[in-house]
């Protein structure tokens, strides 16, 4: 391969690299304290905090343009908005856009304010799903959040429709640890605590900061998931007596008042879709079948594709045998009708049944979060019992700040040194090694940002265990050339001679610890699993930086500088 063309892929490396870790460093170095703490709220929280905001300011703007102000600079998107709706309506724009011009644009307050509004909840929620791009911080590192879970034995009890032995707990908290661990720990780097608590409880440890909605993303409500027939009539008939009886309708736990409403067979549940914030908005009610259709648990796999027509997010999910077989009789029977789709009591979707179906199913009517995490629940399949948060409350480091402290100053002291004695020792080959090293560091944090894994004592271990290696590579490539240069090679044969012999002496080491590394990361678990997988990554990169980065360096000398000789040692002149 040419030096140009090697020349273009570390360039692309690094671009690539950059990409993956600006986030982390946007979100660490970049964002205000209160705006951290503000995106780390709960979606409820941010909701309140925007409306709350957005009304200030339009009771500050009224006050300005009753006074004849200027617009604040605060607001000064508001006049971009506003020369769009005087376009939009083909009014001649004012000469200066003073708070009243700007306010007399919008239709009335209620428009004013949705854009005020949708300022603020937009440059939160960025700042949220930045977060959620960014590399986490262990347990150890920073804290995190301790949630205890409790296991509803009454509803898989009524699920079964007999009683639970001892044997049908146990089996049930076991799926639902399995379940718990495959969407917490997708990466094997995030390292949570999950362990049984008692005879029907979960404790969870989870690293990073304590939001509040992480451990519900995870759990995805209680875990329930069912497929129901619609029945239309009877919607029409409840509908049109609820309009009538708006408040006596239900009671404060959501149950019917009268329960001869509807027919003993049929259950009312609301429809509900995302709002703007994320959030379950509740749009109206619908009559079910009461029997379910098809239970969650026969779903094998679910994966997130979009409409070939509207573009929409959709679900697309494969059935077992049994859950095909059932799926097929019942889709068969009520061709024509509609099927809803219900999660935790809420019916999340509804589709109209063309035709019988028997294995493959495609839900649409999702935003893309919401279809990839009823994916990700469908993957992970049903929980077998329903989960519910008893407590939850955030916890501390395991090591103190000084602690921390220590040990990040005692690693950028142990790098500074090895940097040093690279320089004394091999002059002016110890730059290329020391250029090496700092893109090894950058490529590895770089990959931990892209699959936003978490930094914990054991990972930084393992990396520091790679800069070791990668040093170690550069010492065997070194003295191979130097062993050239006391043969009277030039300084392009000895470069040549020194990195084809070293080859395969820093392969085998570095092959055989990625084999030692993948067994740690598929037997280990917890710290162990994350050491294992940072120092897989490490190995990776310290390999190309120390032997695709490094000649490179060497040839740019020869080739572009000019250079002569190699500096590389004080007894070789």
């Amino acid at each position: 391969m040419s030096k140009r063309y090697r020349f273009f892929i570390v360039l692309a490396t690094v671009a690539v690299a950059f990409a993956f870790l600006y986030p982390t460093l946007r979100w660490y170095f970049m964002v205000p304290k209160e705006d951290k703490a503000l995106a780390l709220g709960s979606r409820e929280q941010i909701k309140i905090y925007a409306n709350q905001k957005a009304r200030a300011d339009l009771l500050n703007l009224k006050e300005l343009a009753r006074s004849g102000g200027d617009v604040p600079s605060s607001l000064s998107f508001l006049i971009s908005t506003a020369q769009s709706n005087y376009r939009l309506a083909k009014i001649p724009s004012p000469a200066k856009w003073d708070a009243k011009a700007v306010l007399s644009a919008f239709t009335g307050e209620q428009e004013a304010l949705d854009a005020i509004e949708s300022r603020y909840r937009e440059q939160i929620l960025s700042l949220k799903d930045l977060h959620s791009s960014a590399v986490q911080l262990g347990l150890d590192l920073s804290g995190g959040m301790s949630v205890v879970i409790q296991a509803n034995t009454d509803s898989l009890k009524q699920r079964l429709g007999r009683d639970l032995t001892d044997a049908d707990k146990e089996d049930a908290m076991n799926r639902a640890l399995e379940v718990l661990n495959s969407r917490i720990d997708k990466f094997g780097l995030t390292e949570p605590v999950i362990r049984r608590q008692g005879k029907d409880q979960i404790y969870v440890e989870i690293p990073g900061a304590a939001d509040p909605e992480r451990i519900n993303s995870i759990i995805m409500g209680k875990g329930k998931l069912a497929f129901h027939i619609v029945d239309e009539e009877a919607t029409n008939t409840f509908l049109s007596y609820y309009r009538n009886h708006p408040t006596s309708t239900f009671d404060s736990n959501g149950n019917l008042l009268d329960p001869t409403i509807v027919s003993p067979d049929v259950i009312i549940r609301g429809v509900y879709d995302k709002d703007r914030y994320g959030l379950d908005q509740f749009k109206t009610y619908v009559a079910l079948k009461k029997e379910v259709g098809l239970d969650g648990n026969h779903i094998k796999n679910a994966v997130v594709d979009k409409d070939q027509i509207t573009g929409r997010p959709e679900v697309t999910f494969l059935l077992d045998a049994e859950g095909g077989d059932l799926f097929y009789k019942l889709t068969s029977a009520n061709v024509g009708k509609f099927l809803a789709i219900v999660m935790d009591d809420k019916v999340k979707s509804q589709a109209r049944i063309q035709e019988p179906i028997r294995d493959s199913v495609r839900l649409t009517g999702f935003g893309a979060d919401e279809a990839n995490n009823i994916a990700l629940i469908l993957r992970t399949a049903a929980l077998p019992v329903e989960l519910e948060v008893v407590n939850q409350q955030a916890i501390g480091a395991s090591l103190g700040e000084d602690t921390i402290r220590q040990g990040l100053n005692a690693l950028l002291g142990g790098i500074a040194a090895v940097f040093v004695f690279m320089l004394l020792y091999y002059k002016g080959a110890g730059v290329n090694a020391i250029v090496a090293q700092i893109l090894n560091l950058y490529l590895m944090f770089s990959v931990l940002s892209a699959f936003n894994l978490t930094l914990t004592l054991p990972s930084i271990a393992g990396f520091i265990l790679t800069i070791g290696m990668a040093v170690d590579a550069n010492v065997i490539v070194f003295e191979r050339i130097k062993e050239e240069l006391r043969l009277g090679k030039s300084r392009k044969a000895a470069v040549e001679a020194g990195f084809d012999k070293a080859f395969w002496a820093i392969m085998d080491s570095n092959i055989t610890t990625f084999i030692a590394a993948l067994f740690l990361s598929q037997l280990g678990t917890g710290p162990i699993q994350g050491f294992a997988v940072s120092l897989a990554i490490g190995v990776i990169s310290s390999v190309f930086t120390a032997l695709f980065v490094s000649h490179l360096i060497f040839d740019f000398g020869t080739e572009v500088l000019g250079h002569k000789k190699v500096s590389i040692s004080w007894r070789i002149k």
